[in-house]
């Protein structure tokens, strides 16, 4: 556990994560495999008056889910879009196929589909990897930033989960969207019996120098301990540690975090060894690190220790 006049889980105080964790191989030519949704994920985990939290329930629902990343990421945030992304407005990459993908839909906005029937609009999104399924394809997306093999490795009774392309339209970026994906994100670590949950989330800009302030707050502050650190990989590994901890104003430096950020340190999460520059979208990765026994306590009993709170 973290202790410390600065412990980011005595300064945050609220968060709203609608950013994008992870990215896209930059300049890769991309196919659309077909995408297998497990049996048994249409049901509603949760729900707040008109928005309901549930997995996506085949691939016209997840191409749905890439045209509003395609929207948060290309044309409100600065990613660089390849040929393939423009031509099919999409944010998509190989491992979408066999990712479980949970939505936020909006059943007070309704929009016909091409066979002339309303549907509710996706307003919310998360990606979501378990290791199970990662070890039966091409591994965990976020082994292109940081060599989470080795805590793999370390922990072989822990069961890994990884999390990434969050994003929510700008309207909804409110308290209950956010929570109904907490909510459902905690139904999906109950049911699957998960024990870590992993994955990157970025800060906008690439020069770590004028980031200075927020990865050394982060290096100080929330670095994982000894037994949950993970190294960025070598040949794009970013020093975090870029200011003394006494010359860095720890409030400045918070408020400055991404609300995603932000929310993570909420939960109870740490962070990696080194950050990791995406020239693409233009961001600077760092690395979360979620053990399930390390939550926020606050965080369990809010949502149910059976995940009972939104439940419909």
């Amino acid at each position: 556990m973290r202790q410390g006049l600065f412990s980011p889980r005595k300064l945050v105080r609220k968060s709203t994560p609608a950013t994008r964790p992870g990215a896209a191989t930059a300049g890769a030519t991309r196919l659309d495999p077909p995408v297998s949704t497990p049996v048994g994920t249409g049901e509603t985990l949760g729900r707040i008056g008109s928005l309901e939290v549930r997995m996506a329930r085949n691939f016209r629902e997840v191409k749905k889910a890439q045209h509003l990343r395609f929207e948060v990421f290309y044309e409100e945030m600065s990613a660089i879009a390849d040929a393939h992304t423009l031509a099919s407005r999409r944010d998509s990459d190989p491992f979408d196929a066999y990712c479980d993908h949970l939505l936020v839909l909006d059943h007070d906005c309704l929009k016909r589909n091409k066979l002339g029937r309303l549907k509710p609009e996706i307003v919310g999104t998360y990606r979501i990897l378990r290791q199970d399924v990662a070890d039966q394809h091409s591994g965990f997306y976020t082994a292109g930033e940081y060599d989470i093999q080795a805590l793999i490795d370390a922990n072989p009774g822990k069961r890994f989960m990884e999390l990434g392309r969050s994003c929510v339209l700008k309207p909804y970026r409110n308290k209950k969207t956010v929570e109904l994906l907490w909510h459902g994100i905690w139904s999906y670590v109950l049911r699957h019996k998960i024990d870590v949950m992993l994955g990157c989330a970025s800060i906008e800009g690439t020069n770590p120098d004028a980031l200075a302030g927020q990865l050394s707050f982060l290096h100080h502050n929330a670095r994982a301990p000894e037994q949950w650190r993970v190294r960025a990989v070598e040949d794009r590994y970013v020093e975090m540690n870029r200011l003394p901890a006494d010359e860095i104003n720890a409030k400045e430096a918070l408020r400055a975090l991404p609300p995603l950020v932000k929310g993570y340190l909420r939960l109870g999460a740490f962070i990696g060894d080194g950050a990791v520059v995406d020239q693409q979208f233009g961001t600077t990765d760092v690395l979360i690190v979620m053990p399930v026994s390390e939550l926020n306590t606050r965080y369990v009993n809010y949502y149910g220790a059976d995940a009972s709170r939104y439940a419909s």
